[in-house]
C-alpha cells in the first residue's frame, strides 16, 4: 500500500513540476503589431481574456492572444485601444492551459504603435 501512495505522490509532484515549468519558463517572447480588431472576456465556467490582431489582409494574417486576469493594466489598455494600431509585447508558453487562456501567447505590455521597436 505504501508503494501506491508513493507512486501517487511522485506522479502529482511530476505533474506539478511540468505545469510550473510551463508557467514560469517561456518558450519565446517578442513583439507583434497590428490593428486590434477583437478583445473579449469569454467562457462559461472559466472566463479568459482573448484578443485578435489583424496584421494585414486575409485570414492568415490574424494573430490570437490571451491576457491573464492579473494583468489589469494591460486589459484596460486593450479595452481602450480597440480598433487602433497597437504593439504588443508577449510571451509564448510551451503549451496552452485552458484556465489561463485559449492560446499559448500571453500579452504582457501594450501601447499604441508609433513605429518604434522597443518598449520604454
Amino acid at each position: 500500500m505504501k508503494y501506491i501512495i508513493r507512486a501517487i505522490i511522485a506522479i502529482v509532484l511530476i505533474i506539478g513540476l511540468i505545469f510550473t515549468f510551463n508557467y514560469y519558463v517561456p518558450y519565446s517572447d517578442g513583439y507583434r503589431a497590428g490593428k486590434l480588431i477583437k478583445f473579449s472576456h469569454k467562457g462559461v465556467l472559466i472566463k479568459t481574456w482573448e484578443g485578435q490582431l489583424s496584421q494585414g489582409v486575409g485570414g492568415d494574417q490574424l494573430w490570437n492572444f490571451s491576457v491573464e486576469d492579473d494583468e489589469k493594466a494591460v486589459i484596460q489598455k486593450l479595452i481602450d485601444l480597440q480598433g487602433q494600431n497597437v504593439k504588443i509585447k508577449y510571451i509564448e508558453r510551451f503549451w496552452k492551459i485552458s484556465w489561463f487562456g485559449d492560446t499559448k501567447h500571453f500579452a504582457k505590455e501594450v501601447k499604441v504603435n508609433s513605429g518604434n521597436i522597443g518598449f520604454e
